[in-house]
């Protein structure tokens, strides 16, 4: 019989409780060694999700300790690291949760055949996502290209059922030497950031299972309308955490079933929404290009402004535009690390239309400063307003951000909340703002509050007109 230690690669899966490769390693009886690694896709991390990766691994190892077992942290090449582990404790297994960019894709596929190759069992598990992207295919075996055609075949899909978290993990006789996670200083780039954003910060499983069940008890019954409110706590905040796999989509999913059998009114609405990141995965597996350049390639040919230094994409950037909606939602990002998704459609078809920027300038930004960065949701979200990804609708919509406020914000509750300028009283929240932005920028909630950048009106003729004009 076996008796060799497995390690567990643990990644984007912050959990104990449905996580598939651990529950199949425990299975096996043998001893468990859990191992984080931060390797060169951790690196590349823009500020705000590396520092709330950091949080996420010191507290996933505090769960681990609570049930007999320790996280060993380690830094380097995967495959270097793993097999020194190898060498260390006479491993004899390697499994970990199966991620789905290009580039974790090309490292993982090289670790299992390398590791293979030794003689070292190599498995890789689902549980990142509800249906593995290349199981979901269109009549003539292709991939979806549209949203509502993809839904439709999925929706009546079986979800599996979670998995319980295991009460123990069996350890080794002797633990490997691990990093000091403070060593690596992952949250360095956040500077003064980190103290204004970390008390919004929803930390770990249970916080996420806490959350899940507020939203369903209490607000999954209003998501159709209060969703797209962002003055309500209308949504489940969930994002932050299912970035990090601190709570898995099919406990997500089964939680809107339970909630839509029981008749509440907006609980299919939650099901799309959880449709809709599994359905940005599934155009990265098979149009990974999507992350870097126009997934309709025929926009390659549209004169995008790239310059960042533009006076207007630093005003963007500011939340400084003089558009209350675009200047409240910016300002809410420094603030929380998170933006409502309504604010996150305005400020997006700002830059790419209004301003006529690059997309790719707002998904670096947004890569940079978003706590639930996600790779695909992040790139397909940023292509979908700039027109250039996946939308049946033609490229002509371009939001209005002052009707958009008139109607999701009639009182000016999110403009009061994240705005201070002009006020006599500002909220705290508005004056977080200053103590979360660089030094650099030199402002202070006394500046007047500036004349838009472009005008709402004036912006949708001018993109139309290039829209209109263009040479493709």
């Amino acid at each position: 019989m076996n008796t060799s230690p497995i390690l567990i690669w643990f990644r984007r899966d912050l959990r104990l409780t449905d996580h598939p490769a651990l529950h199949a390693a425990a299975a096996t009886g043998r001893p468990i060694i859990p191992v984080f690694i931060h390797d060169d896709t951790v690196q590349a991390l823009g500020a705000a999700p590396k520092w709330r990766l950091g949080l996420g691994v010191e507290h996933f190892a505090h769960s681990l300790n609570d049930i007999g077992s320790r996280l060993v942290l380690r830094r380097g090449d995967a495959l270097t690291v793993l097999k020194a582990l190898i060498e260390e404790t006479g491993a004899g297994g390697v499994y970990w949760s199966r991620l789905y960019d290009p580039a974790s894709v090309a490292r993982d596929t090289d670790v299992k055949s390398q590791l293979k190759a030794l003689g070292i069992e190599a498995k890789s598990f689902g549980g990142h996502l509800m249906f593995e992207p290349w199981t979901v295919e269109t009549k003539t075996g292709g991939y979806y290209r549209v949203y509502t055609p993809f839904w439709n075949m999925v929706k009546n899909r079986d979800v599996d059922a979670p998995l319980p978290a295991p009460s123990k993990l069996l350890p080794p006789q002797s633990w490997p030497a691990s990093d000091e996670l403070s060593a690596w200083q992952m949250g360095v780039k956040m500077n003064r950031g980190a103290d204004v954003v970390r008390p919004h910060v929803r930390l770990g499983e249970q916080a996420a299972q806490e959350r899940l069940e507020s939203f369903i008890s209490h607000a999954v019954a209003r998501y159709n309308t209060t969703r797209d409110l962002p003055a309500v706590d209308g949504t489940s905040g969930l994002s932050e955490n299912l970035a990090l796999g601190e709570i898995s989509p099919h406990q997500c999913w089964h939680a809107g079933l339970r909630a839509r059998h029981e008749g509440e009114g907006g609980a299919e609405t939650f099901l799309k929404e959880l449709v809709w990141r599994e359905f940005a995965y599934h155009l990265m597996h098979h149009t990974p290009r999507i992350l870097e350049a126009n997934w309709k390639e025929d926009w390659d040919a549209f004169p995008w402004n790239v310059d960042e230094g533009d006076p207007n994409v630093l005003a963007w950037k500011q939340g400084r535009t003089g558009i209350q909606f675009v200047d409240a939602a910016m300002r809410e990002l420094y603030v929380t690390g998170r933006m409502h998704n309504r604010g996150r459609m305005i400020v997006a078809s700002y830059l790419t239309k209004h301003l006529l920027s690059h997309w790719k300038i707002g998904l670096a930004w947004f890569e940079d400063c978003l706590i639930d960065w996600d790779p695909a949701s992040n790139a397909m979200g940023w292509q979908w307003s700039a027109g250039s990804g996946p939308d049946a609708t033609p490229y002509f919509r371009v939001f209005n951000p002052v009707t958009q406020l008139d109607k999701f914000d009639k009182d000016r509750a999110y403009v009061k909340r994240w705005i201070a300028e002009g006020r006599s009283a500002p909220s705290d929240t508005a004056l977080s703002y200053f103590d979360a932005i660089p030094r650099s920028w030199h402002l202070s909630p006394k500046d007047a509050y500036p004349a838009p950048v472009v005008a709402a009106d004036a912006g949708r003729r001018i993109a139309l007109e290039a829209y209109e004009n263009r040479r493709f």
